[in-house]
Parts: C-alpha cells; sequence; structure tokens
C-alpha cells in the first residue's frame, strides 16, 4: 500500500498548457497524495477539476505557497510537488526559487525533472535545517539494480494491453489509468504499468521512469515492470502506459514497450485537432492511418481502437468525430474522459 501524504501541485503559469500535464494527472488521480490545492497564479481563483474536465473537484487553485497552506484549513501539506513537465525537464529560475521558499517553510519536495535538486548545494542546506527530503524521481537508479531484457516476459499471461498514441502530452497515462479502473470494475483483476515520473507520483504500484534509465536496460527494465506485476499479483489484465510517441521527432518511444512487454493489443490515443507535434510547430504530425500501420508493423499485434483527446474541440461535436473517424478508421473510437471506458473494455474482451 503506498503511503499518502498532504500535497500542494506547483504548476506556476502552465496548468492550463501541456506543460501541466503532470500536475493535471494529480489532480485527475492520485494515490500517493492527498492534493490540497494547486500554485499557478494565471489560474487563481478556479476550480482545478472544472479547468481541467469541466467538473469542479473541490481542489483550488492558487497564487501563491501561503495561499496553499492556509487552504487546508487544519490540514496542513508535508509535500510540495512539482507539477510541471516542460520540454527538456529543466526549472526556470523563478521556480527555483519557489522550491527553495516550499523547504524553508518546512515543505518536503518531490520533484520528477531532470534537474536534480537533491543535488543543489543551497537546497541542500535548507532542507537540512529544516528536516525535510527532497526526492528527485527521474534520477537513474543504480546500474546493480537494473535488469537486462532476458525472456521472462514469456512467463507472464496477463492479457497486455498498450496504450500508445500519436504525440506527447496526448493523455496516453490517464486514458491507461481510466481504463485499468474499468476492467477493475468489470470484475476483472487489473494492473496499470507505469513508464513516467507522473504515474510514479500517482502511485503506480509496478513501473518504470523510462527517461531516468540508461538505453542498455530500458528493454530489461519494462519487462522485469511487467513480469514483477505477474509476479507479485497474477493480474488478468495488464494497461501499459505508453510514452511519447513512434514518429515524433523530439520524443520517440512506443517501440520498447511493444518489443520489450509484448502487448497483446493497441489502443492509439490521438487529438483530432491537434496539427502539429507538441511543442514544434515546423513539425506536423503524421497522419493518424500511417502511425497506426507502423504500430501494427512493428507490433504484429492489432491496434483494436482509438480514443481521442478533446483539445480545442467542442465537446458537443465529439460523438460526431468519433462516428467519423470509426468509418474512416475502420475500427472503435473512444472519449473516455468524456463517456467512460465501459465500451472499450467491451471492445478489448474480444482480444482476450
Amino acid at each position: 500500500m503506498v503511503e499518502r501524504f498532504d500535497a500542494v501541485v506547483y504548476c506556476e503559469g502552465a496548468f492550463d498548457t501541456t506543460d501541466g500535464k503532470t500536475a493535471h494527472g494529480l489532480v485527475r488521480f492520485t494515490n500517493r497524495y492527498r492534493v490540497i490545492a494547486v500554485i499557478d497564479s494565471h489560474c487563481a481563483g478556479q476550480d482545478a477539476g472544472r479547468i481541467l474536465d469541466g467538473k469542479d473537484n473541490g481542489i483550488p487553485v492558487v497564487a501563491t505557497l501561503d495561499e496553499a497552506i492556509n487552504t487546508g484549513g487544519k490540514i496542513r501539506p508535508t509535500h510540495f510537488v512539482i507539477g510541471l513537465a516542460p520540454a527538456g525537464g529543466q526549472l526556470n529560475s523563478m521556480a527555483r526559487q519557489h522550491v527553495k521558499n516550499a523547504l524553508s517553510k518546512g515543505l518536503n519536495v518531490d520533484c520528477g525533472l531532470h534537474n536534480f535538486l537533491s543535488e543543489d548545494p543551497e537546497m541542500i542546506m535548507i532542507a537540512g535545517e529544516k528536516k525535510v527530503s527532497i526526492r528527485d524521481i527521474r534520477k537513474p537508479p543504480s546500474r546493480n539494480h537494473l535488469h537486462f531484457f532476458s525472456g521472462k516476459i514469456h512467463d507472464v499471461r496477463s492479457f497486455r494491453v498498450a496504450i500508445l498514441g500519436s504525440d506527447s502530452a496526448i493523455g496516453k497515462r490517464t486514458t491507461a489509468w481510466i481504463l485499468t479502473r474499468e476492467f477493475q470494475q468489470a470484475g476483472f483483476k487489473s494492473e496499470m504499468i507505469g513508464t513516467g515520473q507522473t504515474a510514479w507520483l500517482q502511485g503506480a504500484r509496478f513501473g518504470v521512469i523510462l527517461d531516468s534509465l540508461i538505453n542498455d536496460f530500458v528493454s530489461g527494465e519494462i519487462e522485469h515492470a511487467v513480469w514483477s506485476a505477474w509476479d507479485q499479483k497474477k493480474p488478468q489484465v495488464m494497461i501499459i502506459e505508453g510514452q511519447g510517441s513512434l514518429m515524433n521527432p523530439a520524443y520517440p518511444g512506443g517501440f520498447e514497450i511493444l518489443a520489450a512487454a509484448k502487448p497483446h493489443v493497441i489502443v492509439f490515443q490521438h487529438a483530432p485537432a491537434r496539427k502539429y507535434y507538441d511543442g514544434f510547430s515546423e513539425f506536423p504530425i503524421h497522419p493518424l492511418t500511417q502511425q497506426i500501420q507502423v504500430a501494427q508493423l512493428l507490433s504484429e499485434k492489432p491496434v483494436a481502437a482509438v480514443t481521442i483527446n478533446h483539445e480545442a474541440l467542442d465537446r458537443t461535436q465529439v460523438p460526431i468525430i468519433c462516428s467519423v473517424m470509426e468509418k474512416t478508421l475502420g475500427m472503435p473510437v473512444f472519449d473516455v474522459l468524456l463517456d467512460g471506458a465501459s465500451g472499450l473494455v467491451e471492445t478489448l474482451k474480444r482480444y482476450m
């Protein structure tokens, strides 16, 4: 069981952008924290759930750390979690000052970026004085604890679904969590296999943080995470979170998951209104039909369905858009964030 902490999530200037995707995940779901408030002065005064999904969830967005601490009333936060996920994974100077402020107020800091705050002399000093900790989630693990690919994936008897996508920051992890819970509600013993820092922050019991690894160990660590879930829990179903996209110029990802986790079927996440790769307006997204073809060619497994991210779409038009895509692609299309994943579960059950 993951220990839960009372936390504020720092997302200054980014909660209403894709750079806030870690904060988005924590606001929607986390077993590791009780989120008291989100810090973003640009969105202050609003409900975090309302901004994300059009429904209040009781988590306020505030402008400052002091407001966040006071929001909880008698519940004082113990953790300051970095909810930013900017390109390159680097904290700017303003954010670093806010982290120091959090440490000085006696909050533990959890960070999933490539800046290793636990190696910053000034932050180490403040943390020591206040007797709090700094956890860098993306810090590379010791090579003594890493695994090479061994072939033990063939011992795993779980039905495995990989959630790939046409771009980064497109909703693969959110779909993976929703689908995992829907399988559980349908009576299947299911586990989510996380592959990034946000899934870890959300409390995924099994997984890896792919972009903290040396390339030689990536396949082996994916295999070991899947095998460990099988060895310890024997789930009937595993949902494996994708990373980046197969054809993304900056964040190519997914092939290692196909090669090492050996999913039985693929669900493909796509944002119909997105025309360019996230953060790279000079690179148009490859056609969805081409990306699906590449995934099926590499995996020799079917893409069973498409799940959509409705960003920049009129939500009343989503059913029409899904219907048109179904006719074009010849496969089911779902918006699981709006409609749930029961239909997707029924589709996937045909492949079990």
